[in-house]
Order: C-alpha cells, then sequence, then structure tokens
C-alpha cells in the first residue's frame, strides 16, 4: 500500500526565472508567509525548530528579531513577513533555520507545508509578481494545485545580513 502512494506522487512544474537552477536537485521545502507560499531548497534548511523569543540587537533593521541560542550558537532571527512586505508577522508558527553564507540564519515562518521532492523540471520565461520584489525570487513553481516562490536566498538575505566595512 505504501509503495503505491509513492508511485503516484503529482508532477513537479517549475516555472524558473533562469538563474541557478541547478541549485534544485533533490526536494523543496515549502513554508508560509503570510499569504505567501515559499520555498527554500532542502540542502539549505538545517532543521525546523518551534518559535522563541529573541533578544533585541540595537540598530538592527525591522525585519531582524534579534539573536536566538540554537544548542548554544547564536543565530540571527529574521521575521520572514517583515522581510518580504507582508506587515509583522504573526505569533506561532515555526523557524526554519537556514545554512546561508557560511552562517545560520533562522527564518520565522507561519506555517511549514510540506517536504516535496522535485520530479521533473520545465523551465519557462515568467513574468513580474504581484506584490513581491521579483529579485528575491528565484523560481515559481506548482504542487498539488498550490502556486509558490522559491526564495533567492542570496538576494532575500544579503543585503540585511552582510557587513559592510567602511573604508
Amino acid at each position: 500500500m505504501i509503495l503505491g502512494c509513492l508511485l503516484t506522487q503529482p508532477r513537479w512544474l517549475i516555472f524558473a526565472s533562469f538563474n541557478k537552477m541547478d541549485d534544485f536537485s533533490g526536494r523543496l521545502l515549502l513554508f508560509r508567509i503570510g499569504d505567501l507560499a515559499c520555498a527554500a531548497p532542502a540542502t539549505t534548511v538545517r532543521e525546523i525548530l518551534p518559535p522563541q523569543r529573541a533578544t533585541r540587537i540595537p540598530g538592527a533593521p525591522p525585519p531582524v528579531e534579534g539573536l536566538i541560542n540554537v544548542r548554544g550558537e547564536l543565530v540571527t532571527l529574521v521575521d520572514g513577513a517583515r522581510l518580504l512586505g507582508r506587515g509583522p508577522g504573526v505569533d506561532g508558527g515555526a523557524l526554519v533555520l537556514l545554512e546561508w553564507a557560511a552562517t545560520t540564519v533562522a527564518l520565522a515562518a507561519d506555517e511549514v507545508l510540506d517536504l516535496v521532492p522535485l520530479g521533473s523540471v520545465e523551465l519557462e520565461a515568467r513574468e513580474e509578481l504581484v506584490g513581491i520584489d521579483p529579485g528575491v525570487v528565484q523560481a515559481v513553481g506548482r504542487h498539488a494545485g498550490r502556486s509558490f516562490v522559491v526564495l533567492a536566498l542570496d538576494a532575500l538575505l544579503g543585503p540585511l545580513l552582510t557587513v559592510q566595512e567602511d573604508v
């Protein structure tokens, strides 16, 4: 019976922006931030944790909630809703720990939806998306009737967390 369920998984269709599509080997983690279904390559996801209170960092940009302690490691907590312009996030949800640029970042999400295999991938050009900066979208996909955006983590987190040195 389990084998029959595995063989009848729905096909994937990815509509891409043609940038870095070779990064999509394997699976995607789907999660919801506000009203937006998002995804990140599973290879970038370290773990999923329940919400935690953060220690605020003075002078940090509004999407940075602060620092959390994850088994002795200080991790920057970013409010996904504020980062994507969806307003303040809701209490509850989950923290998606992402490995990005040799560091770990916790992204607050309203809900973790699924971990899904890619299956077959079809690429095609896409138009701008309403309500989201197209620069932070690596691809637009569809799974089981649900559309989602694959986040471009470098474009999304880079400007927020990169320290610029004065010359």
